[in-house]
C-alpha cells in the first residue's frame, strides 16, 4: 500500500528544470535568507520584516523546497513560523538560557557530549540545510565560517577509543547529512572501527528540509555501516510531502529504522488533532514517532513555549485513540543537564501489596491482581546483575533498587545536616555562608 502525498513548488521556481530542483547541492546553494529573497515568495508581516532586518539574531537560511511548502497567503502557516523569524525572538522570558541543556558542561572534549552512561552525542558540524527558530543549539549552530574541524574530530575519536562503556553514538550538530559525502563516510568508518561501539544514530532534519539529499548513492553508503538508525524531525503534517515519503522509503529499503522527534510549539502543533494527524501520517511513511519534546528554555524561543500540561493532554488524546506505534514519549529535557524525563498521564490510580487500580484511555477503571507467590529475582546469582556497572555517579534510582546505595543526596547535604560541626566548618570553608552567618549579624541558633 503506497502513501499518497502532494508535491509543491512555489511559482517563482516553476521554470527551474527538474534536474536542478532535485539536486540537493542546487537546493543548498539557492537558500533564501534576506528580506528581498523571501519577499518574492511570501508577503512578509511587519514583525517578520523587523526580525529579518535585525542584527545579531540567529541565522536564517531556507531551502527553496521547504519554503515552497508554506502557504504564502497565511501569516500563521505552521511551517512559516518554524523558519521565518519574528520580533517575538527579541523578547526575553523567565528562565531562558544560552545552553539550556548544559551540554557544554558534559563535554569531555570539544563537540562531544557524554551525558548518559553508555552513549554520547557527537556534534560533527555547525551547519544545517535550514535553521529552525527554536534551535536548542543556536549558541553554536549557524556560523557560516565554521566548518568540519579535523582536530576536534580526532579528539572525539580518541575519547571514544578510551571510553569502553560507550556503545551508542548519536551524530548531530548542526546536521550530519549536510556534510560532504566523503567526510560523512569517514566519520562512520572510523566509528565502525571502534570495537565497543555497537550502534550509530543520525539525527537529521535534512529529509524534511531537503529530501532530494537522500540519493541512492547516499543510502548505498549508509548501508555499509549497519546497525545504523536515523531519527528525522517532523513537527507538522504539512511537512509530509511526496518528496519526504520517497526519501523515507529509500532509507527504509536500505534497512535503516526511522524514528521521529518533534518539538511541541504554541501556534504550530499544540493541538491533539494536529498531533494525531501527524503521527498517523508518519507511520504511513514508515517513520515511528519517538519523542515529543517540550520546547527548551533557549533564548529567542519564548513565544513557542506551551505549558507542560499541554503535552500531557496530547499524549492522553493519542494513547488508545490511535495505534500504540504512533504514540511518542512526551519528554522534558531537564534544564541544567538533567537529561530527558518522560511524562505521561497517570494511568495508575492506586495500589496495595496485592492489587493495583488502573484506568484506560476511556476512563474505564479496573483492578489488576498481583501474584500471591513471587520469588524475587536474585541479583547475587545473576550474571547480568554482577557484570560491570555504569560509570560512578550514573546508576541513579537503579542503584537504590539494586541495593548498592541507601540514598541519593543533594550536593552539600551532609555538611548542612552536621549541625554540631557547622561552626567549625565555617571557619575552614569561606564558601559555606548560610544567610546571616559570618555577616557580622547576631543570630539566635536555638
Amino acid at each position: 500500500m503506497t502513501a499518497k502525498f502532494q508535491s509543491r513548488r512555489a511559482p517563482i521556481y516553476a521554470d527551474i528544470p527538474d534536474e536542478k530542483w532535485n539536486n540537493w547541492r542546487w537546493q543548498l546553494s539557492h537558500r533564501l535568507n534576506t528580506v528581498e529573497d523571501i519577499e518574492k515568495i511570501l508577503k512578509l508581516t511587519d514583525s517578520e520584516r523587523k526580525a529579518l532586518s535585525a542584527q545579531n539574531l540567529f541565522r536564517v537560511d531556507i531551502t527553496p523546497y521547504y519554503i515552497s511548502l508554506i502557504d504564502p497567503d497565511d501569516p500563521d502557516d505552521p511551517i512559516r513560523k518554524q523558519v521565518i523569524p519574528t520580533s517575538g525572538e527579541m523578547v526575553p522570558f523567565t528562565s531562558m538560557m544560552e545552553d539550556s541543556l548544559a551540554e557544554d558542561k558534559h563535554s569531555p572534549v570539544p563537540g562531544l557530549v557524554h551525558r548518559y552512561p553508555d552513549r554520547v552525542l557527537m556534534l560533527v558540524t555547525t551547519q544545517c540545510a535550514t535553521y529552525c527558530r527554536y534551535c536548542t543549539r543556536s549558541r553554536i549552530v549557524g556560523d557560516p565560517a565554521a566548518t568540519f574541524s579535523r582536530d576536534e574530530f580526532e579528539m572525539q575519536i580518541e575519547y571514544l577509543k578510551n571510553t569502553p562503556q560507550v556503545r551508542d553514538v548519536l551524530l548531530s550538530g548542526g546536521d550530519p547529512l549536510v556534510l560532504a559525502p566523503k567526510i560523512l563516510e569517514e566519520i562512520l568508518r572510523r566509528l565502525s572501527e571502534i570495537p565497543h561501539i555497537e550502534i550509530v544514530r543520525l539525527g537529521s532534519r535534512v529529509p524534511v528540509f531537503m529530501p532530494m539529499r537522500i540519493t541512492t548513492e547516499l543510502t548505498e553508503m549508509l548501508e555499509k555501516y549497519h546497525p545504523l538508525w536515523v531519527n528525522i524531525h517532523v513537527n507538522h503534517p504539512n511537512e509530509i510531502s511526496a518528496e519526504l515519503a520517497e526519501a523515507t522509503d529509500k532509507l527504509s529499503k536500505a534497512g535503516i529504522p526511522l524514528g521521529n522527534q518533534s518539538v511541541l510549539m504554541a501556534g504550530v502543533n499544540d493541538c491533539v488533532h494536529i498531533q494525531r494527524d501527524l503521527v498517523q501520517k508518519l507511520v504511513r511513511i514508515r517513520v515511528r514517532p519517538y519523542y515529543l519534546y517540550q520546547c527548551d528554555l533557549v533564548e529567542g524561543a519564548g513565544h513557542f513555549r506551551t505549558p507542560v500540561a499541554k503535552g500531557i493532554e496530547i499524549i492522553e488524546g493519542l494513547r488508545g485513540h490511535t495505534s500504540g506505534y504512533a504514540v511518542p514519549q512526551f519528554i522534558v529535557d531537564a534544564p541544567g543537564g538533567g537529561g530527558k524525563i518522560p511524562l505521561q498521564p497517570n494511568y495508575l490510580l492506586s495500589y496495595s501489596d496485592h492489587k493495583i487500580v488502573v484506568r484506560n484511555y476511556e476512563g474505564y477503571v479496573t483492578v489488576y491482581e498481583e501474584p500471591t507467590e513471587y520469588a524475587p529475582h536474585d541479583s547475587k546469582t545473576c550474571a547480568y546483575c554482577q557484570s560491570k556497572r555504569p560509570e560512578p555517579g550514573q546508576s541513579g534510582i537503579t542503584g537504590l533498587l539494586d541495593g548498592d546505595k541507601m540514598n541519593i543526596k543533594p550536593e552539600g547535604f551532609d555538611l548542612l545536616h552536621e549541625r554540631g560541626g557547622l561552626q567549625h566548618r565555617l571557619k575552614d570553608d569561606a564558601k559555606w555562608q548560610p544567610l546571616g552567618i559570618g555577616s557580622g549579624e547576631s543570630k539566635d541558633n536555638s
